[in-house]
């Protein structure tokens, strides 16, 4: 009963920074637009990312989609990790870590809902 309920907050924690960070992307914000922009993204292609980063965000609530949401919300971290070990930012992709890490312990630990 106790894990669940620290999966919830995961899940719930997951679910906000997705949708903060994929809201962000889509209005554009300047630091969104800066550190995607060094990477070859126009502001369409920031858009698209972020209105991914949101609707995986929403996968992740339902215990059907649970698993999809949580890839793409890993796969879009992986690619940020990936840009910023091209860039040698090594500080910037440590960063990013934990945030995956944190997706794959909510894979491991499965929907709370799951029947």
């Amino acid at each position: 009963m106790i894990l669940k309920i620290i999966n919830s907050l995961l899940i719930l924690t997951a679910v906000f920074m997705g949708i903060k960070q994929g809201t962000a992307m889509v209005m554009g914000k300047p630091e969104m637009t800066a550190m995607f922009g060094k990477w070859g993204f126009s502001k369409t292609g920031l858009m698209i990312n972020g209105a991914i980063t949101i609707i995986a965000a929403i996968l992740i609530l339902f215990p059907k989609t649970f698993v999809w949401g949580n890839f793409l919300m890993a796969a879009g971290i992986l690619l940020i990790i990936c840009f910023q070990l091209q860039d040698r930012d090594f500080k910037g992709a440590m960063i990013e870590i934990p945030f995956l890490l944190l997706n794959l312990l909510i894979i491991y630990l499965q929907h709370p809902l799951k029947q």
